[in-house]
């Protein structure tokens, strides 16, 4: 044992291992202009905020069935089972080989007579045991880079779950504005409607022109026109939401009309969290690939380091059947093994490089990740409030118009003013209306893309994640 020491040292002393640096480093989170304030959290099922239950169906459907968070969860699975090989090539492994096999032993060659020249069964059954001794830590490396790898698709799970949610109340909504501008235009076409019916009749008692008539028929067809295009969204709409739930197009029959309260409140912050960057799953998965990264840095580096394990094997080896399970056909053999890369052809410094280009990919990663999520949130909370300016702007040239409106049609019931007069504010009139229900329903898309950008519910501290 003190010459197996002493070679070691010997070993030890050859040994070179290459220092590998990153060329990139991580961003810090202080550099990127986040708040001081703490902004209000997000409910994990902020979606139910919105108000309306057949959303909170569509969205447990989706989580349950669409294939891209299928993917997800396989990824996780795949990453679990990486971990515990890695886990397993830590322990001892033990195997049972055995063997029984008619040959013709030489009779020039190591076994001397009777059995020399002749045919025999020659017999082996022997239990296995190996064991690598983890002496400089490469192995246990190897267990935590696989860790964070698992940790991270399971982030990666979350992140996916939190973007599904995101695209099917987006998707909601969107079929919800459809609805609503549908609505509108159907109310214009009764108006209208009534409006053509009502100079037809001015027609046959020669107190309007068929002039008045004609701009009466061009006002209903624009509202038909946006009816129809309103139905063709809503369709496309619930075919969407098909897809995201993962089933088929018979599932956009079982969507009804919705539901949403377009003013619902979801949190809006005065500023960018400072604590933004630990709301993000798709950060921390971020975080959790540098730290597999780093590990796997550390795997390559340890590499040039001498392999130590420990063989042992006990069984049975005879000439003859009937020979093989007798006490003087016992073998029994232990001891350990040490293997030192001498001249590989540059194979090993090639893996450092690689796990350090590995490490510097991971790091760019999420230093472009947390760039793009301060983007994101900067750009929700920017939006929510200039959509807020521009609904009370709206509203007033919505009244405006309708007043407008209302003076129009007594000036043409009056005789004072034709029914051509009519075509451009009520034109204008329908497209403003329009614009409103767009200006409620991109408020709650921008409401929406705030909540994802926050994360969503998701919190780094209660996941057990540091930064």
């Amino acid at each position: 044992m003190k010459r197996f020491a002493f070679s070691i040292g010997l070993l030890l002393a050859g040994c070179s291992v290459p220092q590998a640096h990153p060329a990139i480093t991580a961003t810090p989170p202080e550099t990127l202009g986040l708040g001081n304030a703490q902004a209000p959290l997000v409910a994990a099922d902020w979606w139910r905020g919105l108000g309306d239950a057949q959303l909170d169906r569509i969205v447990g459907d989706a989580l349950a069935g669409n294939p891209s968070l299928d993917i997800a969860l396989a990824r996780l699975r795949q990453a679990e089972s990486v971990l515990a090989t890695r886990r397993a090539d830590d322990g001892p492994s033990v195997t049972l080989d055995a063997q029984e096999q008619y040959n013709r032993l030489s009779g020039r060659y190591i076994i001397p007579p009777p059995y020399g020249g002749t045919l025999q069964w020659l017999g082996q059954a022997q239990a296995n045991l190996n064991w690598t001794i983890d002496l400089f830590g490469r192995q246990a490396a190897a267990i935590e880079a696989a860790r964070a790898s698992t940790r991270a698709a399971a982030l990666d799970v979350t992140a996916a779950r939190l973007a599904l949610a995101g695209s099917v109340a987006q998707t909601y909504v969107e079929l919800a504005r459809a609805e609503r501008q549908a609505a509108i235009a159907r109310q214009t076409i009764t108006t209208r409607t009534r409006s053509l019916g009502l100079v037809q009749a001015r027609i046959r008692h020669q107190l309007a022109s068929q002039i008045d008539a004609s701009s009466a028929q061009t006002l209903l067809a624009q509202a038909q026109v946006a009816l129809a295009r309103s139905e063709a969204q809503a369709a496309l709409s619930r075919n969407a939401l098909a897809a995201l739930t993962g089933h088929g197009l018979d599932y956009a029959a079982t969507i009804a009309p919705t539901k949403l309260a377009f003013d619902a409140a979801l949190p809006i912050p005065a500023t960018i969290p400072a604590d933004l960057l630990s709301r993000r799953p798709d950060i921390a998965a971020a975080l959790a690939r540098i730290d597999a990264a780093e590990k796997g840095q550390e795997v390559a580096r340890k590499a040039f380091l001498p392999n130590i394990n420990l063989a042992a094997l006990a069984g049975f080896q005879a000439v003859g059947l009937g020979n093989l399970f007798t006490a003087d056909a016992g073998a029994l053999a232990a001891g350990p093994a040490i293997h030192l890369p001498i001249f590989d052809s540059g194979r090993l410094r090639a893996g450092l490089a690689g796990a350090t280009a590995a490490l510097d990919l991971a790091t760019a990663d999420y230093n472009n990740r947390i760039v793009g999520a301060v983007r994101e949130a900067a750009d929700a909370v920017t939006r929510s409030r200039s959509i807020a300016t521009e609904r009370a702007r709206q509203a007033e040239v919505t009244r405006g118009l309708s007043e407008t409106r209302r003076l129009n049609a007594i000036r043409v019931s009056s005789g004072l003013q034709s029914q051509l007069g009519l075509i451009d504010p009520d034109i204008r009139q329908l497209e403003s209306d329009q614009a409103d229900a767009n200006l409620a329903a991109d408020a709650v898309q921008a409401r929406i893309a705030l909540a994802v950008a926050l994360g969503g519910g998701f919190s780094s501290s209660s996941q057990g994640i540091t930064q």
